[in-house]
């Protein structure tokens, strides 16, 4: 079932929506909440820290010194070649430590997922009676579940994160076209938790974000511009990651039409 809220012009319904705002309330409203996402936010960090160091080495280690050394500036025509040699530097700086942001990050995602499903169910049992509807049962065999899901969608991370790097060769469009892969990825992890509680596959999950691209797009876009910040992006959307799960799973429950009406407080 599917919850919209009708136009009175007859013009098309427009999908409800959970502001962030209420999302964040709705967080500091239960002490033990917040206690599992502070515990979550921590171990979240800490493997996201550790797979970026290794990512970095990694990717230094293919590039070898192309850009530890700039090209010899001898003549007035020489320094074009330097321009573009240090812009490439920095594209090149930007892009990779994306990358290797994405590529920890899936890590961390898939390592956590029985974590933030476990969080998603808490939220959502709190946030309307629905919620428990149709869910699976909770046990070990379930959890490993989640964490194969959490591999698959992880999987589709470092495919994505390949294809960006190709794109970004492309001017403008390219960089358009990345960014907006980024944002409905993000949003496929989030949504990843609280469909994971249905026992949802990996195909319906994407299909959900083509029934509803618009609220996808905005469930997605904070978490990608977060993840384009160099270094900062770590601690960030560690930092996030549970209210941005939250935000999303009770998005998910209202759109899903397991609670009709949203306050808007």
């Amino acid at each position: 079932m599917h919850a919209t809220n009708a136009r009175p012009d007859g013009a098309a319904p427009v999908p409800p929506w959970v502001p962030f705002s209420t999302s964040c309330a709705f967080l500091f409203r239960h002490p033990r909440l917040l206690g599992w996402s502070l515990l979550l936010v921590l171990l979240t960090g800490t493997l996201t820290w550790l797979g970026y160091l290794f990512s970095v080495d990694l990717i230094n280690h293919f590039t070898g010194s192309f850009f530890t050394t700039p090209p010899t500036v001898e003549k007035f025509w020489h320094w074009p070649l330097l321009w573009g040699w240090t812009a490439l530097k920095w594209v090149f700086l930007l892009l990779t430590r994306v990358a290797a942001f994405y590529l920890a990050f899936v890590l961390a995602y898939t390592l956590t997922t029985p974590g933030y499903v476990f969080l998603s169910t808490w939220a959502g049992n709190r946030y309307c009676d629905q919620a428990g509807e149709g869910e699976a049962v909770f046990s070990l065999a379930g959890a490993l579940i989640d964490l194969r899901e959490g591999v698959k969608i992880g999987a589709m991370g470092v495919v994505v994160t390949v294809v960006a790097l190709f794109a970004n060769f492309i001017p403008v469009i390219g960089q358009g076209a990345v960014f907006v892969l980024y944002t409905y990825y993000s949003a496929l992890m989030f949504v990843d938790y609280p469909a994971s509680r249905y026992r949802w596959t990996l195909g319906q999950k994407i299909n959900w974000l083509q029934l509803h691209a618009g609220p996808a797009f905005r469930l997605g876009l904070f978490p990608a511009m977060i993840s384009m910040v160099p270094l900062l992006n770590i601690f960030f959307m560690a930092l996030f990651f549970p209210l941005f799960t939250i935000h999303t799973t009770l998005n998910f429950l209202v759109i899903e039409g397991r609670k009709e009406i949203v306050s808007a407080r």
